[in-house]
């Protein structure tokens, strides 16, 4: 812990005990006086504080000396943890912080700083951009994860009419579960450190992100087309509406696909498809001429379809024999673990014959539908449909 932030946390301690032992002197509006003993506990506390502030003072100028900067401790633990991890990549120093005991620094294996509330800010980001990771329910476990779900595909619990004295037959759905592990994956970027040694150029944000960006193509991936033998994500999907043609999208066909999910989850619903598919949506006609997709200032992405809007994941394949063409639903039916959070490493010197610096981010996760009523897709008619 460094030795100025504990000091002034230490005083601040003490500050505290001195004002509760004033605090105490009040008893109903009458005050008394110390006793003999609390005055001289008070006093000897007093005194700490004076010395403790005499060596604080001395500290920070010694602090400012050494780095030629005031050292400002009104500045947060994230200002001040952001402000260093810049210095390191610019450096590749790790510049000496004031840090609290709850410190958001770890010390990777190769030296390297790593502060937390940048891996935070990479997820926050990665929730702003891709809307099926945001709106997916996640789970922040290790290990493997059993989740429970009642199926009623198969079974149902009924009622019928009934003659007294005769016998009836039981019925009822299955108790299932799914099953999440966790799979590894890994995004790499370069800095160029010419750009670095712009002042001007805000390496933070930079970081924050490609490093996002380069998380998101990925889990976009995962998430929607998911991986033989790896994370499944929606490839599982079982409320699927088949296309008449290979190629061709129908109105109707995307009607079907919006009343297979039951009006309990139109709520939060949303539409998932590429470009290829929004271009061809785009020319559909209703019975008036007027066109079904519309440009929509009140939607986050700019567009909707039946009054639902609508996101473009460049992983789903255009229109075509078999394929999946769009999603839709309340995306939250899709659980996702992550075993380990977002983490960040620093590698100045594997890239340092292109004088450039690398960042990699790894994160472990699974993902697979946990309430096949809140999502469905459209499949392309074709062989594998």
């Amino acid at each position: 812990m460094n030795k100025l932030k504990e000091l002034i946390e230490k005083r601040s301690a003490l500050i505290s005990e001195m004002e509760e032992m004033v605090s105490a002197l009040d008893n109903d509006g009458e005050i008394r006086a110390f006793t003999d003993e609390e005055q001289s506990a008070y006093d000897g506390k007093k005194a700490e504080v004076e010395r403790m502030t005499k060596t604080i003072n001395t500290l920070r100028e010694q602090r400012s000396a050494d780095i030629n900067e005031p050292v400002n401790d009104d500045k947060s633990a994230e200002e001040i943890e952001e402000r260093a991890f810049v210095e390191y990549l610019r450096s590749g120093k790790p510049m000496e912080v004031e840090t609290r005991a709850d410190s958001n620094w770890t010390t990777a294996a190769n030296g390297a700083v790593i502060p937390s509330s940048i891996a935070n800010k990479i997820i926050e980001k990665i929730t702003e951009i891709s809307p099926i990771y945001g709106l997916a329910t996640k789970y922040n476990v290790g290990g493997s994860l059993s989740i429970p779900y009642y199926d009623e595909s198969t079974g149902a619990v009924t009622m019928t009419y009934a003659d007294e004295f005769t016998e009836g037959e039981a019925t009822s759905g299955k108790l299932l579960s799914i099953t999440l592990t966790g799979f590894l994956g890994r995004a790499i970027c370069k800095v160029s450190k010419k750009l670095m040694n712009n002042s001007n150029f805000d390496i933070l944000s930079f970081v924050i992100n490609k490093v996002a960006e380069a998380c998101v193509k990925w889990i976009d991936e995962q998430l929607i087309n998911g991986t033989s033998g790896k994370i499944e994500g929606l490839s599982a999907a079982k409320q699927v509406v088949t296309a008449a043609s290979a190629t061709a999208i129908t109105a109707d066909e995307l009607m079907d696909l919006q009343d297979t999910i039951p009006d309990a989850y139109q709520a939060g619903a949303i539409w998932i498809m590429s470009r290829a598919a929004r271009s061809a949506i785009r020319k559909l006609k209703d019975s008036d001429g007027n066109y079904l997709l519309n440009k929509d200032v009140t939607s986050k992405w700019g567009y909707s379809l039946f009054g639902k809007p609508v996101y473009i994941a460049d992983c789903i394949a255009k229109p075509a024999a078999g394929k999946a063409a769009v999603y839709y639903g309340d995306f939250s039916g899709l659980a996702v673990k992550t075993s380990e959070a977002v983490n960040i490493e620093v590698l100045r010197e594997k890239y340092a014959e292109q004088h450039a610096v690398g960042i990699v981010a790894w994160l472990e996760m699974d993902a697979k539908i946990e309430n096949d009523e809140k999502i469905a897709v459209l499949k392309m008619k074709g062989a594998s449909a």
